[in-house]
């Protein structure tokens, strides 16, 4: 167990932010799973550029690396430019 008040405070805050960054990672996974199984191509143009955001904002909070969200982002565009 930590010995110095910085360390228990660091652990408080670590927690939360674990608890954040899964609930965000979460729900940018099922906004990706609902834009990749839309077949109506305006649906996907309304919905692909939340959903780079929300990549992008994992991406700026180390949540995710940047190449990855690179990759996404790019994936998603040629999905939504194929329907």
């Amino acid at each position: 167990m930590a010995n110095h008040k910085s360390a228990l405070k660091r652990i408080r805050s670590n927690e939360k932010r674990r608890v954040l960054n899964k609930y965000q990672h979460k729900t940018t996974r099922n906004a990706i799973k609902r834009l990749r199984e839309l077949t109506d191509a305006k649906e996907a143009q309304a919905l692909l550029p939340s959903v780079n955001s929300m990549i992008d904002k994992l991406a700026k909070k180390n949540v995710i690396h940047s190449n990855k969200a690179g990759n996404l982002k790019s994936n998603l565009a040629k999905h939504v430019a194929t329907l």
